[in-house]
């Protein structure tokens, strides 16, 4: 019998792997480009990531999707966060990734002493471009749950997460952020919050951003102090950064996810003692046992 559940146990195991693999390879990219009228016409291009097999189910109106919104850092590419789209794709999310900068855009520059180091009017943009992106892609995928997004963001991405979240607290359902080091974290508990920190020498995060530990524990905001540098938390870092990184987000969408673990139970052959209760004696009421017994023998011998 042990031997039976260790195989068991084993395989289990196995399959969990051989699924995520599989995941990934079953994972569809598509790169659409956007242009806001309200706007000039910008162009606001998006890729999206998600399992071909759960989009398949979204359109069959099987399956609404929750979403993931990916920002990306100051002068990032919006595709060189793949290892958190795939991620949340494998979940079972569409991961809608924003190029919030163009090349015609003036630079970010910091202004000490101004709100965000003056940094305001890059976050108004990058909020937008959420709003923007979301509406239009209700039209390409009509079968997904916008109205409670996981905001994600890395560097200045985190910050329009972290923004977005202060602005849109009723569109959104969490937030995870890689080094945001200028937008202070919102603690007044609507939505949990995962944060990664850096340990780097040049990228320093503002005072009063990070709220102290007593404030986080009743907010439900959990931050993790990585050894990693802050330009290590996209596709270009080391395979061991990501691999943490995906590790300790996996957990934190765990809950939210349609593809979490299964409670399993033992089937009720197993566990359940029949239509008859046993039977103990009480030897502090020797008399009740007595008249007990000999109802029980009674039963028995009758005919059925």
């Amino acid at each position: 019998m042990k031997r039976g559940i260790a195989i068991l146990l084993s395989l289990t195991a196995l399959i969990t792997v051989g699924y995520f693999t599989v995941s990934k390879w079953a994972i569809r990219h598509e790169t659409l480009t956007f242009n806001d009228p309200a706007r000039s016409n910008r162009p606001v291009a998006v890729d999206i990531a998600v399992r071909r097999d759960k989009e398949l189910q979204a359109n069959a109106g099987m399956i609404t999707l929750p979403v993931a919104i990916l920002n990306h850092g100051n002068t990032v590419k919006f595709t060189e966060y793949s290892f958190l789209a795939n991620l949340f794709a494998a979940r079972g999310y569409i991961a809608i990734s924003i190029q919030h900068d163009l090349p015609t855009d003036p630079p970010m520059v910091t202004k000490v002493g101004e709100l965000y180091v003056g940094r305001q009017p890059q976050y108004l943009r990058g909020v937008a471009n959420i709003m923007f992106a979301t509406e239009e892609m209700k039209k390409v995928q009509p079968n997904a749950d916008y109205d409670h997004l996981t905001v994600v963001g890395h560097s200045a991405g985190a910050d329009i997460s972290m923004y977005f979240a202060k602005l849109h607290p009723e569109l959104t359902k969490k937030v995870v952020t890689l080094d945001n080091l200028r937008v202070p974290f919102i603690t007044d508990g609507r939505f949990k919050i995962l944060s990664f920190r850096s340990k780097d020498p040049v990228f320093k995060t503002d005072p009063g951003v990070i709220p102290p530990e007593a404030v986080r524990e009743k907010s439900g905001i959990e931050v993790v102090q990585t050894g990693f540098q802050h330009n290590d938390m996209r596709d270009t870092g080391p395979e061991a950064a990501k691999a943490s990184i995906q590790g300790m987000l996996d957990k934190f969408i765990d809950d939210d996810s349609p593809l979490r673990p299964v409670e399993t139970k033992a089937i009720p052959e197993l566990t359940d003692p029949g239509p008859v209760t046993p039977f103990v004696p009480d030897a502090s009421t020797p008399e009740a046992n007595k008249r007990t017994s000999s109802m029980l023998s009674a039963t028995m011998a009758a005919p059925r």
